[in-house]
């Protein structure tokens, strides 16, 4: 796996992005102090599938917003991710109600079968694990979250059944 400072910037993409979303940009670098830094920040995640600094670097160059209020606006919200991010993203819920109910299990049945924990990608970057406060599903407790579908009243065993089917489809 490339380190996240070995990949290779292509300015033809990045532009692109850049023309799509700052439209009045100049063509030469010049200053963007009211650009859309969330939406730009997202697109570019959505394309690399994470933020790579040498992609913000450019970013900041050619835009003229400053590369601390990119990397600001990137490690203040949790959607974002400065490394290689899995292809998908496995939630589970550490809040009160999940707990109770066996949300501790869940994880733990999820960094077993995944072989990885909290904040890790496997080696295939098929996979991120991430622990959240709450989900915000309290009454499907325990609940996991994989990509954007929710998977409530979750047991280890249907957890396990869940992410071995997304495995399989993906070979």
């Amino acid at each position: 796996m490339a380190g996240n400072r070995d990949i290779e910037v292509d300015p033809g993409e990045i532009d692109n992005i850049l023309a799509d979303l700052l439209p009045n940009r100049s063509a030469s670098a010049g200053s963007v102090s009211d650009a859309p830094v969330i939406p730009l920040l997202q697109r570019i995640q959505a394309d690399f599938g994470y933020l790579p600094r040498p992609v913000l670097k450019y970013v900041s160059e050619h835009t003229g917003i400053p590369p601390g209020r990119l990397f600001g606006v990137a490690t203040f919200y949790a959607q974002f991710y400065l490394e290689p991010h899995g292809k998908h993203t496995v939630r589970c819920c550490r809040g009160t109600a999940c707990h109770v109910r066996g949300g501790r299990k869940i994880i733990n049945t999820v960094k077993d079968f995944l072989g990885i924990e909290e904040g890790q990608t496997t080696a295939d970057m098929l996979f991120s694990l991430e622990t959240v406060a709450c989900l915000g599903a309290c009454a499907l407790s325990p609940v996991m979250v994989v990509d954007n579908t929710y998977y409530g009243e979750m047991t280890a065993h249907r957890a396990e059944q869940i992410l071995k089917a997304i495995r399989e489809a993906e070979s």
